[in-house]
């Protein structure tokens, strides 16, 4: 009957210290963690049940340590229930202690978190103001491009009058003038369409005074310098 009884007080010492172990070692995972919460509230709770069994079988041992025979057993039992209750309460509070910094980790990387993306949301603006900024000056840009193309127009216009002006000097080329006066008109219409298709009618009606003074010198070619 002592046997059996030595046997169950050295399995449940053995279970005692093996409880007291991975409790420790929760307590590490626990100090060591960074978040987020539902982890930590895992770890937590597996602690909790490692606590209750560790509860549980030092119960066990103060019972089998008020059972024995002899009174020096049960003095040396009892004195290790003691320390095992003695460590018990210190993991505890081990357990506290990782439990309030590893909060303050989490805390402190959430804090850190919300200042970044306070920071991320001010750049953001920044660069929609600086879009804004550089909008409005494309924008500027434009109308300054629209107004010297306009005023280009009026002059291309001015050009073209002084031209049709000037061709009654060169009455004997009246029918290779008409022949180009459709070139003329068509130079005419693309110019009152320039607001609208700004590069390209510039470019057309580039190329038709081009063909304009073509002719003009071509006429005064043949006008001075009939015989070359």
């Amino acid at each position: 009957m002592a046997a059996s009884q030595d046997v169950h007080v050295r399995i449940c010492s053995q279970e005692i210290i093996k409880y007291d172990c991975e409790i420790k070692a929760l307590v590490q995972d626990i100090r060591d963690c960074l978040g987020p919460l539902a982890i930590l509230t895992e770890l937590n709770g597996k602690v909790k049940e490692k606590f209750k069994q560790l509860r549980l079988r030092i119960q066990d041992l103060d019972q089998m340590a008020k059972e024995q025979d002899k009174e020096s057993d049960k003095s040396s039992l009892l004195k290790e229930v003691e320390n095992h209750r003695k460590q018990m309460l210190s993991n505890q509070t081990a357990w506290r202690k990782a439990n309030l910094a590893c909060k303050l980790t989490i805390d402190n990387s959430e804090k850190e978190e919300l200042l970044q993306g306070a920071e991320s949301l001010r750049q953001r603006k920044t660069t929609k103001e600086n879009l804004v900024e550089m909008s409005s000056s494309i924008t500027e840009n434009l109308m300054n491009v629209s107004r010297m193309m306009a005023q280009q127009v009026q002059q291309s216009e001015e050009t073209v009058t002084t031209l049709v002006t000037s061709s009654r000097t060169v009455q004997e080329t009246n029918e290779e003038f008409k022949t180009m006066s459709g070139t003329i008109m068509l130079g005419r219409k693309l110019i009152t369409k320039y607001n609208r298709r700004e590069l390209t009618d510039k470019l057309l009606i580039f190329l038709a005074l081009a063909l304009f003074l073509a002719t003009v010198l071509y006429i005064l070619k043949k006008r001075l310098f009939p015989f070359i």
